[in-house]
C-alpha cells in the first residue's frame, strides 16, 4: 500500500475521520465522502479486500441460507418418504402444514431489518438459526398433523429474519453493479442445496428403522442438527456492518474498512445511518416503486416454493416416477438453474442493466410452464421443469438486486427489503396453494397460476422501465434529485438502473 494510506485516521471509528470531498451542502461531518482513490491502495490490493468480504460474508449468509431453504422445503421429500400416511395427511393437511409457516414468517419479517441494526448481524442471524434447527429436530418426533403444523408455525417465527436480514446486509457492502453476483452466489448456494437436498433426503431416509423411526423423521433431525451446528460456526464467521463500531474487524483493518464506507458512499451516497424514526422508516411505503419491486418477488416466489413443495409430487403423481427417482430427479433442474443465477448475476453487472435480465428469465419460465403442463412425453416435460426451475430461481437474485439497485437511504433500504422479501413470503403461502390434490396428476390449473404471475412480473418490469427512463431524464436536466428525501443531504448523480 502506498504512503498516502498511511496519513489516514486507523482508530476504525469512521465517525471521527474528516471528509476528503464536501457534500452537496457545502459541509464535512466525517469519512462519508471521502474519495476512495485518496487511500492510495493498488487495483491488487482492492481486489484482495473485496475477494476477503466475498469469503466472509456472501460464503457464509450463502451457507446459513442454504441450510434454511432446505429445511423450510423438505416437506414434500418427507412426505413421499412416509410423513404422509404416518400423520394421516389427507385432503388439505398436506396444503395446510405447507402454508402456515409463511403466515409467521411473513408477520414477523418487518421488524427483522431494525433488529439487526440494533443487536448486530453475528448475534441476529445466529440465535435465530441455531433456534430454528432444534425446532427442525423436534419436527422429528411429531405424532401428529397438528404437532407438525404447530412446528412449521414456530419455524416461520425463527426463519422470518434470516434472509430480509442476510438481503440487508449484502447490500451494504457492495456497490451497485458488484451486488448482483453476490447476490447469485448467494442465492445459488442455496440452489445448491434445493438440487441436493432431494438427494440427501433419499440418502437419510434409508436409516429408516434406527431407533425404531421412520425415515422421514430422520430427514427432520439430522438436517437439524446440521442447522444448529451451521448457526454457532456462523456467529464466528460473519460480519457486521462495514459502518459499525460494535465489532473489530479481524479480517480487515480499520483503513480497509473506511475505504469500503467510501467507495459504497460515492456510488450512492447512504452509508451514513440516519438516527432511526418510525415515521421515517415507515415514509418509504410512500413510493410506489417499493411495492412494485415486492410484488415482483411475490411473483417470482410463488413459482419456486411451487416447485420446491410440488416437484417430487408432480415426478411421482404426474410422470410415473418412482420415489427414489422423483428424490434425485430434482437435482438436475436445480445444477442448471445455478448457470443461470450466476449468468444472470454476471450480466447484469457487466451490462447494469436488470430489467432485460428479469424478462429472460421470465421468457423460460412462460416457455417451460405449458410444456410441463400439455406435453405428451415425459422426457419433454421433465425438460419444461428444467426452464422453470432455471428462470424462476433466476428471477429471485436478480430481482433482489434490482430493488437494491433503485433504493437510496439506509432506513428506506432497510423497509424495501422487509416488504420485499414479506411479499416473497407470502408468495409462499400462494406456492404451497397453487398445486391442490383434486388437480392430480395434470396439476394444470397450478401451472395457469404461475404463467399468470410470471406474466404480471414483465408487466410490472415495464411500468418501472417507464419510470426510471421519464426521471433519469429529469435528473440528467437538474429537474429533480433522485431517491433524496428533503432532509438528506445525498451526493448527486444517483441514477436508476433499468
Amino acid at each position: 500500500m502506498s504512503s498516502s494510506a498511511e496519513k489516514i485516521p486507523i482508530d476504525g471509528d469512521v465517525s471521527n475521520v474528516e471528509h476528503a470531498v464536501p457534500s452537496k451542502s457545502g459541509s464535512s461531518d466525517g469519512p462519508l465522502h471521502r474519495s476512495p482513490d485518496d487511500f492510495g491502495f493498488t487495483e491488487a490490493e482492492k481486489k484482495a479486500i473485496i475477494g476477503r468480504v466475498d469469503r466472509r460474508l456472501v460464503l457464509t449468509v450463502g451457507a446459513m441460507y442454504c441450510i434454511s431453504l432446505m429445511d423450510r422445503t423438505n416437506l414434500g421429500a418427507a412426505n413421499i418418504a412416509g410423513m404422509g400416511v404416518d400423520l394421516k395427511l389427507i385432503g388439505n393437511r398436506y396444503s395446510i402444514i405447507s402454508l402456515v409457516f409463511f403466515v409467521t414468517y411473513v408477520v414477523f419479517q418487518p421488524p427483522s431489518t431494525v433488529i439487526i441494526r440494533k443487536i448486530g448481524p453475528r448475534l441476529h442471524l445466529a440465535i435465530i438459526t441455531i433456534l430454528w434447527g432444534a425446532c427442525m429436530i423436534g419436527m422429528g418426533f411429531v405424532k401428529t398433523w397438528e404437532q407438525m403444523a404447530a412446528c412449521r408455525v414456530l419455524l416461520g417465527v425463527l426463519e422470518a429474519g434470516f434472509f430480509p436480514s442476510a438481503v440487508y446486509l449484502l447490500s451494504t457492502w457492495y456497490t451497485r453493479y458488484e451486488v448482483g453476483k453476490r447476490n447469485a452466489v448467494f442465492y445459488l448456494i442455496g440452489s445448491v442445496a434445493s438440487a441436493f437436498a432431494g438427494i440427501l433426503a433419499y440418502g437419510i431416509m434409508q436409516m429408516k428403522g434406527l431407533a425404531n423411526m421412520n425415515g422421514w423423521r430422520w430427514i427432520f433431525v439430522i438436517e437439524g442438527i446440521l442447522t444448529v451446528l451451521l448457526g454457532i460456526a456462523g456467529y464466528w464467521l460473519l460480519v457486521d456492518f462495514p459502518d459499525s463500531k460494535r465489532v473489530s474487524f479481524k479480517f480487515l483493518g480499520p483503513t480497509e474498512k473506511e475505504w469500503i464506507c467510501a467507495r459504497v458512499n460515492q456510488d450512492r451516497g447512504d452509508v451514513k445511518v440516519q438516527k432511526f424514526s418510525i415515521a421515517k422508516y415507515l415514509r418509504a411505503g410512500m413510493d410506489w416503486k417499493i411495492w412494485a419491486y415486492a410484488m415482483i418477488f411475490f411473483n417470482t416466489t410463488t413459482v419456486t416454493y411451487a416447485l420446491a413443495y410440488f416437484m417430487p409430487i408432480i415426478l411421482h403423481d404426474n410422470m410415473g416416477f418412482s420415489i427414489g427417482a422423483s428424490q434425485c430427479l430434482i437435482a438436475p433442474p436445480y445444477a442448471f438453474a445455478g448457470i443461470i443465477i450466476f449468468g444472470a448475476g454476471w450480466v447484469g453487472d457487466k451490462y447494469r442493466i436488470r430489467g432485460p435480465v428479469i424478462i429472460f428469465n421470465c421468457i423460460l419460465c412462460i416457455i417451460g410452464l405449458p410444456i410441463v403442463g400439455f406435453a405428451d412425453s415425459n422426457a419433454v416435460r421433465y425438460f419444461g421443469v428444467f426452464l422453470v426451475t432455471g428462470g424462476a430461481n433466476a428471477n429471485v437474485s436478480t430481482a433482489l438486486s434490482y430493488q437494491a439497485n433503485n433504493i437510496r437511504g439506509q432506513w428506506k433500504r432497510a423497509f424495501c427489503s422487509a416488504s420485499f422479501v414479506m411479499f416473497g413470503g407470502i408468495g409462499g403461502i400462494a406456492g404451497s396453494l397453487v398445486f391442490r390434490n383434486e388437480d392430480n396428476p395434470h396439476y394444470r390449473p397450478g401451472l395457469y397460476a404461475c404463467l399468470a404471475t410470471t406474466i404480471l412480473t414483465c408487466i410490472l418490469v415495464g411500468l418501472l422501465t417507464i419510470n426510471f427512463r421519464i426521471n433519469n431524464k429529469k435528473a440528467d436536466r437538474g429537474e429533480k434529485e433522485l431517491e433524496c428525501d428533503s432532509d438528506d443531504t445525498y451526493e448527486p448523480g444517483f441514477r436508476y438502473t433499468y
